[in-house]
């Protein structure tokens, strides 16, 4: 049988770029392919102590939907519409364990899902709308940073009465860019996996980095370690089909933009059209933080995260943190001196839109029509309610002093760590 001329040629394409991409990396960053990464000796790094706790407290869970199968964490309480984290592509449902440790124990309910294999973007809304629906969720609040941003913008586009707002981390419009640097995209279905992942990881920034940032890249190289070749060869695709985002029914005003001013894979030049599409948009940004700030900056982006849901509507339920005693009881993390935010500022009002809908702040959900939508109330098959023991160190002795030092803690956020917030922080 003839060889194919034009895979033979994309294929040795990608060959040899991805030896120079590997060749280019210094000493201090090298994938698990060539050698080992910085602070590492003889491969993947030992998971961190907080992340070895969560996966023996939280479930992971898995269900086949169709010929798909997903894997994701859900957690928090079930009354609450959930916000649902969407990774990049070198990022997996584990990558925002800090998010869902944080944001559930103040009463909010996080899923943190892995990228389906999915072959396009048509294919990705279906597959998400269905995964939604065997979770009998109706009404989200999408957290997407990098391709997951991206992939959360066509969702909000193709299916606009189902997201009810947007957090954007290092996001972009289209893929243009990225289709033109992979011209070996054909044969990705094709390629070894040790490429694949060498490709990916090349990508990541070499040189020194701050320890922080240089953990959070330890951490999301085992986390590509842990994808098959397929899964890696779906999400490339993914991001090297040529599309772009249209017009969204979504306000700005229901849009939060989090990115960081240190250096992103993601070009300037596409997060600042992400930043001209929406100009109503709230900003959050990091002075640092990298590719993956929400795990070298999870304290700040779980501020924001949680900001953003009570601008957009979305109440808390504390006292329905899932524990011992089910989906009613409080859990020993936040008995034990979880950090409360109850000082927060709640939504703020802008006035008009632009037209768009807008979520309530209370009561349930209402269509266009006026007739009220069910709440997502979540699955009772897939998910446990039991997350065991978890502590934290130092305790409060009353709620006033946690107040106290909450309130301090915040004001430091907030005049020290030069982050904007705009509308509703001017800094």
């Amino acid at each position: 049988m003839g060889s194919n001329p034009r895979f033979d040629n994309s294929h040795r394409l990608f060959i040899a770029y991805s030896d120079r991409a590997s060749s280019s990396l210094s000493p201090s960053f090298r994938s698990p392919i060539s050698a080992t990464n910085s602070g590492m000796k003889g491969g993947i790094s030992p998971a961190p102590g907080d992340y070895a706790f969560f996966k023996s407290q939280v479930p992971l869970h898995k269900i086949s939907i169709g010929n798909k199968q997903w894997r994701y964490y859900d957690f928090g309480p079930k009354a609450v519409p959930p916000l649902i984290c969407i990774p990049g592509i070198a990022g997996t449902a584990d990558v925002y364990y800090k998010q869902i440790k944080s944001l559930s124990m103040k009463g909010y309910r996080v899923i943190s899902v892995d990228l389906p294999r999915v072959w396009n973007h048509h294919e990705w809304v279906h597959s998400f709308e269905k995964f939604l629906d065997t979770l009998s969720i109706y009404h989200v609040h999408l957290y997407g940073t990098s391709l997951g941003g991206f992939l959360a913008l066509v969702f909000a586009q193709h299916r606009p009465r189902r997201v009810k707002s947007l957090v954007l981390s290092n996001a972009f419009l289209e893929t243009h860019k990225f289709a033109a640097a992979m011209p070996w995209s054909p044969v990705v279905n094709w390629t070894p996996s040790f490429l694949l992942k060498r490709y990916i990881l090349s990508g990541i920034r070499d040189g020194p980095h701050e320890p922080f940032i240089a953990d959070s890249v330890d951490f999301v190289v085992g986390q590509v370690e842990t994808l098959s070749r397929d899964d890696l060869s779906s999400r490339l695709k993914l991001n090297a089909i040529v599309a772009s985002v249209g017009p969204l029914l979504l306000s700005d005003s229901f849009i939060t933009i989090m990115d960081t001013n240190d250096y992103c894979a993601v070009p300037q030049q596409l997060k600042d059209q992400v930043s001209e599409r929406f100009p109503g948009a709230r900003r959050a940004i990091l002075k640092t933080g990298g590719d993956f700030p929400f795990l070298s900056r999870p304290d700040e982006v779980n501020l924001y995260l949680q900001l953003h849901l009570r601008w957009v509507g979305v109440e808390a339920q504390p006292d329905k943190v899932p524990g011992d005693d089910g989906d009613n009881g409080r859990s020993n993390y936040e008995s034990r001196g979880g950090e409360h935010f109850d000082d927060l500022p709640g939504p703020a009002n802008t006035g008009g839109s632009n037209g768009a809908h807008q979520p309530e702040s209370s009561g349930p959900s209402r269509d266009s029509d006026g007739s009220p939508q069910p709440e997502p109330s979540g699955p009772t098959d897939h998910t446990s309610n039991e997350i065991g023991n978890m502590t934290v160190l130092g305790t409060f002795p009353s709620l006033l002093q946690a107040s106290v030092v909450v309130l301090a803690m915040l004001q430091y956020l907030v005049t020290e760590l030069c982050i904007t917030w705009k509308p509703v922080l001017n800094i």
